[in-house]
């Protein structure tokens, strides 16, 4: 076998070995979904994401709840986006339909009017600060009553891992076959200074 015919050998190899070599740390990311028992050996592998699922799930929960995104601001940007006039518009109508319905029939119409007014310049006057009052105890209740964080872990850990393998692999897929490329590259050079030294020596 001749120098350049040996070069071109060993770096083939090398760029197939390194190719397959991050093909498989690539699947073993997610497989073997359960634990594996090694014949022989007391050794049992499963792969990285599924063994530390509930890790990753509870860091996941965590980070989102402390710092990208709190319950309280969820409900507030929710609130927010609210129309203050329109809530009170729709307690105005829902009074005044009881109102309607709840006084006696001896009442005269014109001090049911009065009440009616009254009743709608009261809601007019302090409809926003009542509403603004109530969603901030609801926001307070909410928060306290409400883990975000054990939300989102039971959701992560509820997922199941085929459907999140194929998730993370369609999202990734051509960083993922970067990755396949880098290690063919390295392998080849790998093989190629090998190939040098052979030679050399």
């Amino acid at each position: 076998m001749n120098t350049i015919t040996l070069l071109l050998f060993l770096s083939g190899i090398g760029a197939l070995i390194g190719w397959i070599t991050n093909l498989i740390a690539i699947k073993l990311m997610f497989r073997p979904f359960e634990p594996v028992a090694i014949p022989l050996l007391p050794l049992k592998i499963q792969g990285l994401i599924p063994k530390r699922k509930h890790e990753i799930a509870k860091s996941i929960g965590n980070t989102v709840q402390e710092e990208l995104l709190s319950l309280e601001e969820i409900i507030q940007q929710f609130i927010e986006k609210q129309d203050q006039q329109e809530i009170i518009n729709m307690i105005k109508i829902k009074i005044n339909d009881v109102l309607a319905k709840r006084l006696p029939a001896y009442i005269p119409s014109t001090i049911k009017g009065m009440i009616k007014n009254y009743i709608n310049d009261v809601i007019d006057e302090e409809g926003a600060e009542m509403i603004n009052s109530t969603m901030e105890n609801m926001i307070h209740k909410a928060a306290d009553n409400i883990n975000l964080a054990e939300m989102i872990e039971k959701r992560i850990n509820e997922f199941p891992m085929e459907k999140l393998e194929e998730v993370v692999m369609k999202i990734a897929k051509e960083e993922l076959k970067h990755i396949e490329i880098l290690g063919a590259l390295l392998g080849m050079m790998i093989g190629l200074f090998q190939g040098i030294i052979i030679v050399l020596l």
